[in-house]
């Protein structure tokens, strides 16, 4: 692998639920010519380590559960399965190998799965995290169909968010969407989605001179 250079650029799409993240992270890339990861990691991670597609997309950006943690730092009694192929811990092993893979090709897009933190010594990483008010993203999942009802947006919105704020801080020891966490933080209700690809793009290269 070759070695890191601040020419090549990592940048980093954190999201809420809802906020346009991930289309932010696809047209940024478009923008700039660079690969775009978001789900193809866990395609990545399924052809390299020969994993079930459905076991990692059921997994994917989901914490261990709160009572077999405590069961393995209290008594220890499941050590079989942390360290077995298929435990949480394992799978973000896994795909924590095939991130750093995709960035030692590379400059690259990739919208969240704590690769922030995995890449948090590349001297290119740009973190972006983007986030909205919660009214605002339940319209955004109702006008796209993933919703049917205010309430039954915001029922979506709070278990997506406490999935990936669960998973973040698990595996990282930091604290999901904490500002002092990333290079840019943006409201997305606040600017139009083209305009939050162009100042994204402005602050990369500010960031690189």
């Amino acid at each position: 692998m070759k070695e890191n250079s601040s020419d090549e650029k990592i940048i980093v799409i954190g999201r809420q639920y809802g906020g346009t993240g991930r289309k932010t992270g696809r047209a940024l890339a478009d923008k700039l010519g660079l690969p775009y990861y978001d789900k193809e990691i866990i395609n990545k991670v399924s052809a390299k380590y020969g994993y079930d597609p459905d076991i990692l997309h059921r997994a994917d950006e989901k914490k261990p559960s709160p009572f077999r943690s405590m069961l393995l730092g209290k008594y220890g009694v499941m050590d079989m399965y942390a360290t077995s192929p298929l435990s949480r811990e394992s799978l973000y092993e896994a795909q924590t190998n095939v991130i750093r893979q995709i960035c030692g090709e590379g400059s690259c897009v990739i919208v969240g799965r704590t690769a922030d933190y995995i890449m948090r010594d590349h001297p290119g990483l740009i973190s972006v995290f983007i986030h909205a008010p919660k009214e605002w993203r339940a319209q955004n999942l109702i006008r796209r169909g993933e919703a049917t009802s205010m309430q039954d947006a915001l029922a979506k919105i709070k278990k997506a968010d406490g999935d990936r704020e669960g998973y973040y801080n698990y595996f990282t020891g930091r604290k999901w969407g904490t500002a002092e966490n990333y290079h840019l933080s943006i409201d997305a209700s606040l600017i139009d989605p083209d305009e939050m690809v162009e100042l994204i793009a402005r602050f990369i290269d500010k960031k690189k001179g």
